[in-house]
């Protein structure tokens, strides 16, 4: 059975968390295969919110796997706290919970690392969240960095100190002020209750997951326009968020990829700094805002809100090979009378154009719009596709064939029961 990937297409924050936890049913499987805390997938059911930030969004599911993959960077003491979170629903994590031996571990000196080079950086911050997520990463790819499956080691300790006093040394060059010794104590009381769960080889794990036909879903963080490679850099995050870090962060082979889900917003939201092309800064951004709940699920920062972004798009949907589209939120447009969306991008030069530039921080880029009309419906009770207003379904039909990728899903509110499935 081939491992089907869910990522999203935009600057993060599409719903991720909402549409795996809808899917998870049809999975025996459900794997994390990048990034750390800063994200939060945000799950709504019963009437309760649950916001995940490590652990897989099968988690409720007690039939599913969920694996904690190698591409991961993993915050011992936010995940003790999540886990200690999650203790009302009694999930048994021994069984269900699996964690990569060859996850990196985010120390609490990283995350002084990260706060001191985002200070150095001035009014050129890049809008870090600053839980070491980069510095981690630093550590990984440099070769220094401390995995899951060190903590095992009888000589752990004497890792960690040597790869802190290098830290030290760095921070001392930026001149930063800190006390590491208050986040040592928690750090360390979280390594320890981390043993107790299943430390496993996790790509021999998904492999015989994919030899005895287990479905398998592999779930993104972030978006594909904050890819290290492929998104707005240096205004990024540090790992690989598009398909191909699914092989790369499960130890899956290319062959082995299935269908690629992507979600995007019926709109773009950004947190953070960087270039964001169709971004509002009038009354209609401010409405999408407040009627989106537009606020980052880890950090509570408000998310920028714009026009959709096509060029955006149909360049994550190539680099992604996604088969599928999912749209999320399009309940929120329900309170305009009309709705734009960016068809292509007008250069300095007057040269127009779908493609990406290739620095998007330093091109001046104008949207060029088009305009459709808006349902000014309330569709949060809608149930089937049939039953949307005619003006819904043309923007559906409208980004289709922009995009010659079909819209199988259409999210009209935040409950699991608010989906629509072609």
């Amino acid at each position: 059975m081939k491992v089907d990937v869910l990522l999203g297409l935009q600057w993060g924050d599409e719903g991720k968390g909402k549409v795996v936890d809808y899917l998870a049913p049809k999975y025996n499987v459900v794997a994390r295969f990048q990034g750390g805390p800063n994200a939060g997938h945000t799950l709504e059911f019963d009437g309760h919110k649950h916001v995940l930030h490590q652990i897989p969004s099968g988690i409720f599911r007690e039939q599913i796997q969920n694996i904690i993959g190698n591409g991961v960077v993993l915050d011992p003491v936010i995940f003790k706290k999540e886990i200690e979170g999650l203790a009302k629903f009694d999930i048994d994590f021994t069984k269900n919970l699996y964690i990569s031996k060859k996850t990196q571990i985010i120390l609490p000196s990283h995350k002084l690392l990260d706060a001191a080079y985002e200070q150095a950086k001035g009014k050129d911050k890049i809008g870090s969240t600053l839980k070491g997520i980069g510095p981690s990463y630093q550590d990984k790819i440099a070769r220094n960095g401390l995995r899951v499956g060190d903590i095992l080691a009888p000589g752990f300790e004497e890792r960690y100190r040597n790869l802190v006093n290098k830290h030290e040394r760095i921070l001392q060059h930026y001149e930063f002020e800190y006390d590491l010794r208050e986040a040592e104590a928690p750090f360390f009381e979280a390594v320890e209750f981390l043993k107790q769960f299943n430390l496993v080889n996790s790509e021999y794990q998904i492999n015989k997951c994919i030899d005895s036909n287990q479905t398998i879903l592999a779930e993104g963080a972030q978006g594909s326009l904050l890819d290290i490679d492929f998104g707005s850099y240096p205004y990024v995050t540090s790992s690989n968020t598009m398909t191909a870090g699914a092989c790369t962060g499960l130890g899956v082979a290319p062959k082995n990829i299935g269908e690629v889900f992507g979600i995007f917003k019926a709109y773009c939201t950004r947190v953070g700094g960087g270039p964001f092309p169709t971004e509002l800064f009038d009354d209609t951004g401010k409405a999408i805002q407040d009627e989106g709940h537009e606020f980052g699920a880890t950090t509570g920062r408000p998310r920028r809100c714009g026009w959709l972004d096509l060029p955006a798009l149909k360049y994550a949907i190539m680099i992604n090979g996604v088969t599928q589209l999912f749209m999320m939120k399009a309940d929120v447009l329900s309170i305009l009378d009309e709705i734009k969306v960016c068809t292509d991008y007008k250069l300095k030069d007057g040269t127009v154009t779908q493609e990406m530039p290739f620095q998007l921080v330093d091109e001046d880029v104008e949207p060029v719009y088009e305009t459709l009309p808006g349902w000014k419906k309330d569709i949060t009770g809608v149930r089937n596709f049939s039953d949307m207003p005619e003006e819904l379904k043309s923007y559906i039909r409208y980004i289709e064939e922009k995009t010659e990728v079909p819209i199988k899903i259409v999210s009209v509110g935040p409950d699991r029961k608010q989906t629509i499935i072609d």
